[in-house]
């Protein structure tokens, strides 16, 4: 989302949504300066709106999946990802994937973004906060931008997986503050990334993500 786009949200769609889904935002002070790699907890599409809510009018985008709706739902998703330049990404498809996290790493290098992203790969179809998948680690490693973790609460309720939309001033944002993994960063310059040293530290901040995660969404 180009900052154009990203300041027309924050001035017509920001009061629209404080008025009739956010009802709670702690750690805005959190936010960095600069950009950052946000990741959150997953269980509606309405984490998309909350989580926009959270980097507007920086420049940013997100990683969006390409390989579930067809017809009149795939024709909106995909309007919707060109209106908001999302990084399309078929969670199927290896080298999708592999183009899908190169695009990424160069909107935050080159082109200054933030980036929204789902550790857990798909929304939560019980609620429960899922196993973290190692993506957003793999970006960082090659980017080096602080991970700012947050955790949403009330859109399950609201929308979940296959449910009816509820309209309701419910939802709840608790931001971190933003993660830095410097030594895991230095100790992996040198390593082979298809490597088990190198897939152990990815496994290993991703675990150390997804526990922040947890923490914060048990404070809500």
């Amino acid at each position: 989302m180009n900052r154009t786009v990203s300041w027309f949200c924050k001035i017509f769609l920001k009061p629209i949504v404080d008025t009739f889904l956010i009802k709670e935002v702690r750690g805005l002070e959190n936010i960095p300066k600069g950009n950052f790699i946000l990741v959150s907890n997953h269980q509606s599409h309405l984490d998309w709106i909350a989580s926009g809510y959270l980097c507007v009018p920086k420049k940013f985008t997100f990683l969006g999946q390409v390989d579930r709706y067809t017809g009149p739902l795939g024709f909106g998703r995909d309007l919707l990802y060109l209106v908001a330049g999302v990084i399309r990404i078929n969670r199927k498809d290896e080298e999708s994937k592999k183009i899908a996290l190169e695009k990424a790493i160069e909107a935050i290098k080159k082109n200054g973004h933030s980036l929204v992203i789902y550790p857990e790969g798909t929304r939560s179809r019980t609620g429960e906060i899922q196993k973290g998948r190692t993506g957003a680690v793999k970006i960082y490693l090659k980017t080096g931008v602080p991970i700012l973790p947050a955790a949403i609460k009330g859109t399950f309720e609201l929308f979940p997986p296959g449910g009816k939309l509820k309209i309701k001033r419910k939802v709840k944002i608790n931001i971190g503050k933003p993660l830095h993994f410097g030594k895991e960063r230095e100790r992996v310059k040198n390593l082979d990334c298809n490597s088990l040293e190198y897939q152990n530290v990815l496994e290993e901040i991703t675990e150390k993500i997804m526990t922040e995660i947890v923490r914060l969404y048990n404070e809500i």
